[in-house]
C-alpha cells in the first residue's frame, strides 16, 4: 500500500470510552460494565469528540492523510468529514475490546505515521502503551470518565491546535509523559488507587496538554474544616448536588453527611436524599425545582484545573443549564489554586456554547468567609 508525503496520522477511537460516565459507573472498562451502561440508556460520544477535533483541521484537509481502523474506531468519522485515509485494521465485533484498540495501534505502527492520534480514557491510554513503539510520537484526545494520564490534550480542539502547529512546520518540542490509571473496582467503592504504568511520547504544548492529576488527599484539616462551615451556614433550604472529589469528600465528612467519593449525591434540609445519581436521575431532580433552587457544589482537580468535564459526566450540558451558572459553588483550597502556576480554571462539558458562556471570573470558596476571584476557560 502506497502513501502520499502528506503529513501522516494513525487514528484510533475507543467507540466506548465515557460511557460509564454519565450512568455513574465510574468508568467504561469490560464488556459488562459497556451492556450495563448501554442499558441505562448512555450513548457513546468519543466520535463526537473526534469530529470536534478533526473539524478545526479541515482546511488543512489536502495536506494530511489518516491511517485508521474500520467503522466506529475511525473510519466512520474520517469518511463524515471528508479525509484522506486507509483501513488498516477491522474489528471483529460492533462493541470493540481492549485487544482491538492495540491490534489496530500494532496495524497503524508499520506504516509508520507521524504522530497516531488515540480517543479515549486513561484504559485506552493503557492499551495503547501495550504496543507503541517508544518513539512513536503519540497524543490522545480526552474522551473518557478517567482521565489522570500527562498523554492527553485539555480538550478536543487543543489537539487539533498541537497537530496544526505540526502539520503548518511549527517547531514542536516532544517529551515523555506519564501513563496513568486507577483500579476500577476499588473507583467504584470509592477508593483512589492510581498505579503508573509507563511514559510515551507526545508533543511538549504545555498549553494544550494537561498535567498529570495530583493524587493524595488535603493534608490542611483547618483549611479544610473552614471550607466546611461555610458550605453548611449555606444551606439553607437549598438543594445541593455535591460533586465528586476528596476536598468535597472531606467537607461533606466534617459537615456529619455521608458522601460518594467518586459520584455525584443530592442534599437538602441536612439530609443526603439520594446517592451516586446519574445524569438522568441528576436532571429529573434538577427540573423538578425552581429554577435557582439547586446549587452545585464541585472542586477543583490538582495539577489540571478542569472543574466540569474530568470524571463528573453525570453533570451533562442539560443539567448544568438547568441549575445556572450563578448556581455553581466551587471550593479548592489556595495551595490547590497556586499549584495551577497561574493556568485558569477548566469547564469542558461537550458543549461548546455552553462551555464559552460559562467561561470568565468565578469566585471560589478557599475558607470560612474566604473567597478568591479566578478566572474559568472553555478549553479550547
Amino acid at each position: 500500500m502506497q502513501y502520499s508525503r502528506r503529513f501522516s496520522i494513525g487514528l484510533v477511537i475507543n467507540p466506548f470510552a465515557g460511557i460509564g460516565g454519565a450512568v455513574a459507573l465510574k468508568g467504561s472498562d469490560g464488556e459488562q460494565t459497556r451492556q450495563k451502561a448501554l442499558a441505562l440508556g448512555a450513548t457513546p460520544k468519543a466520535n463526537q469528540r473526534v469530529s470536534t477535533a478533526l473539524r478545526e483541521l479541515k482546511q488543512l484537509a489536502d495536506q494530511v492523510h489518516f491511517i485508521t481502523a474500520a467503522g466506529a474506531m475511525g473510519a466512520d468519522v474520517l469518511d463524515e468529514l471528508g479525509f484522506s485515509h486507509d483501513v488498516v485494521y477491522q474489528p471483529s465485533a460492533e462493541q470493540t475490546e481492549a485487544s482491538d484498540t492495540q491490534a489496530a495501534v500494532t496495524a497503524i505502527q508499520q506504516h509508520r505515521p507521524d504522530v497516531i492520534v488515540f480517543a479515549g480514557g486513561d484504559g485506552t491510554a493503557r492499551d495503547v502503551y501495550q504496543v507503541i513503539d517508544d518513539e512513536q510520537l503519540v497524543l490522545g484526545i480526552p474522551a473518557g470518565v478517567k482521565i489522570h494520564s500527562g498523554v492527553y490534550s485539555i480538550s478536543p480542539k487543543a489537539a487539533a491546535r498541537v497537530i496544526e502547529n505540526m502539520v503548518s512546520g511549527g517547531l514542536s518540542s516532544v517529551r515523555y509523559a506519564d501513563v496513568m490509571d486507577i483500579d476500577e473496582a476499588l473507583f467504584r467503592q470509592g477508593t483512589v488507587k492510581a498505579k503508573r504504568f509507563g511514559e510515551m511520547l507526545v508533543p511538549d504544548e504545555l498549553q494544550y496538554i494537561q498535567a498529570v492529576k495530583m493524587g493524595g488527599k488535603e493534608s490542611d484539616e483547618l483549611v479544610l474544616a473552614d471550607m466546611a462551615a461555610e458550605i453548611e451556614e449555606r444551606l439553607d433550604d437549598e438543594h445541593l448536588i455535591v460533586g465528586s472529589g476528596s476536598t468535597i469528600n472531606a467537607i461533606m465528612q466534617d459537615i456529619g453527611l455521608a458522601n460518594t467519593l467518586l459520584g455525584v449525591d443530592w442534599v437538602h434540609d441536612g439530609q443526603v436524599l439520594a446517592q451516586d445519581l446519574t445524569e438522568a436521575e441528576l436532571y429529573q431532580r434538577v427540573t423538578a425545582l425552581p429554577q435557582g433552587q439547586v446549587k452545585l457544589l464541585v472542586t477543583v482537580i490538582g495539577g489540571q484545573g478542569h472543574v466540569i468535564g474530568r470524571g463528573n459526566q453525570q453533570l451533562s450540558p442539560r443539567v448544568l443549564k438547568a441549575v445556572g451558572r450563578e448556581n455553581l459553588w466551587v471550593v479548592a483550597t489556595k495551595n490547590k489554586l497556586k499549584g495551577l502556576e497561574g493556568r485558569p480554571l477548566r469547564i469542558d462539558s461537550g458543549d461548546e456554547a455552553l462551555d464559552h458562556a460559562w467561561s470568565g471570573m468565578i469566585s471560589v470558596i478557599t475558607g470560612y468567609h474566604d473567597e478568591v476571584v479566578v478566572r474559568i476557560e472553555a478549553v479550547d
